[in-house]
């Protein structure tokens, strides 16, 4: 019988429903997360200070920026070689368009529990994400193929790539007025550990591409 799945070439590029759905939910909720980290007050992730930052200083929403860096940060994938897939594509869109739209809708509070509640929530549906959009394997997003990159160009192990990556972003997004705070801080503790806790539940393979 004739194998009826595409070439190993279009496989980051014609998912099944069910890899397309869960990239799309993925996302979603990504950028949600990120929405509600930024609305807690209580501190963004790194990328998200940045585009906190940007916006404010340029009259632009965070999710647009978010939208302007994704495809920005695309761009320095020539020359690192890097392959996107449709989970790229997706990423630069979608995240940004959730986060809008999480900021637009998510109630007002003037309680510290309840931002330190959004804020936590945020984490979680991040992670959620992530675990969902790392299961459709459909290539990894702008800023994990930019470390990956990175790393495979210099030889540098992962790690230290990624935290001179992030912290970088972080430093001059603080200095252009972007929210660094306790849950910048909780993000970077808890959202490794999550998105495993989110893989293994959904039983969707390996995390290489975080």
């Amino acid at each position: 019988m004739p194998d009826a799945s595409p070439p190993a070439s279009l496989g980051r590029w014609v998912p099944s429903p069910r890899r397309g759905l869960m990239l799309v939910a993925g996302l979603w909720l990504f950028g949600t997360g990120e929405g509600l980290l930024v609305h807690s007050g209580l501190g963004n992730s790194p990328w998200t200070v940045l585009a906190e930052g940007l916006g404010s200083s340029i009259g632009l929403s965070v999710g647009v920026v978010t939208i302007i860096l994704g495809a920005v940060v695309l761009l320095l994938w020539i020359p690192l070689r890097q392959r996107p897939g449709l989970g790229t594509i997706g990423n630069v869109i979608l995240v940004g368009i959730a986060l809008d739209v999480t900021l637009a809708i998510a109630p007002d509070t003037d309680s510290a529990v309840l931002d330190l509640g959004w804020c936590l929530l945020g984490i979680a549906t991040v992670a959620l994400g992530s675990g969902l959009y790392l299961g459709a394997a459909l290539g990894p997003g702008p800023r994990d193929g930019l470390m990956t990159g990175l790393h495979r160009v210099t030889g540098w192990p992962l790690a230290p790539v990624r935290w001179i990556i992030e912290l970088s972003i972080l430093a001059v997004g603080f200095i252009l007025g972007g929210t660094v705070g306790v849950g910048t801080i909780l993000f970077a503790i808890l959202i490794g550990p999550l998105v495993g806790v989110a893989v293994r539940t959904l039983a969707l393979g390996p995390t290489n591409e975080l």
